[in-house]
């Protein structure tokens, strides 16, 4: 398997059991290798910048000695192109939606341990958005956004120092409400471990209506 841009060299075979069973188990493919330097746990979620490169592997799992490096290999950085990328109105988030969520995410962490210090946070896929609003009289065209809402599917390390660092997986959401006067906005914020998008998404229907809830009936 050949990655475009990645420069492929001869090595000499390596005799690792761990890399020859791998091997073993992708034929005609290849098996990556993983700097420790950044990853703890190679049999969970890896950034792309994680990965030193990859041993090609013949057809009948063993290694060819040809060994492929990542242009990419480094620190792991931020990846917030799933949520800015898509043509959605992201306002309600200030001016940069990105650090915003963030600035949410590591908020969530910091709740549960003090001394959390995100190191980088990758959004996955396209997040789920929700908006809601009202008209300011039957004859208006213009539309004011009351609610709104996201839930960003994340992979992200964090360290602590009781725990070292961790590597986590789930979705992060955040509603809010009375966005457009009189009423005073509000924020909530959810941080779910281990749970898919679909998940996210349809308790994402409920959680906007969860806060200000006593408002909703002024906003149809």
């Amino acid at each position: 398997m050949v990655r475009f841009g990645w420069r492929s060299q001869r090595k000499g075979i390596p005799k690792e059991p761990a890399l020859l069973a791998a091997a073993a188990d992708n034929p005609g493919g290849s098996v990556a290798e993983i700097d420790p330097a950044y990853i703890d746990d190679p049999n969970g979620y890896v950034p792309p910048e994680a990965i030193r490169g990859a041993w090609l592997v013949d057809s009948s799992g063993k290694l060819t000695g040809e060994y492929q490096e990542n242009p990419r290999h480094g620190a792991p950085q931020d990846d917030f192109s799933k949520l800015t990328e898509p043509d959605h109105w992201l306002g309600w988030l200030g001016d940069n939606p990105a650090a915003a969520v963030r600035q949410g995410i590591e908020e969530s962490l910091r709740a549960q341990v003090a001394d959390a210090v995100v190191e980088w946070v990758k959004i996955l896929e396209t997040p789920r958005f929700l908006t809601a609003g009202r008209q300011p009289s039957e004859n208006d065209q213009v539309m004011l956004v009351t609610r709104a809402a996201l839930a960003a599917p994340f992979a992200l390390s964090v360290r602590t120092t009781q725990h070292g660092r961790s590597v986590l997986q789930g979705v992060f959401s955040w509603a809010a409400v009375n966005l457009s006067p009189p009423g005073v906005r509000k924020d909530r914020h959810w941080f779910d471990l281990g749970v898919e998008l679909d998940w996210a998404g349809e308790q994402l229907q409920e959680r906007i209506y969860e806060i200000g809830s006593k408002n909703r009936a002024n906003e149809q």
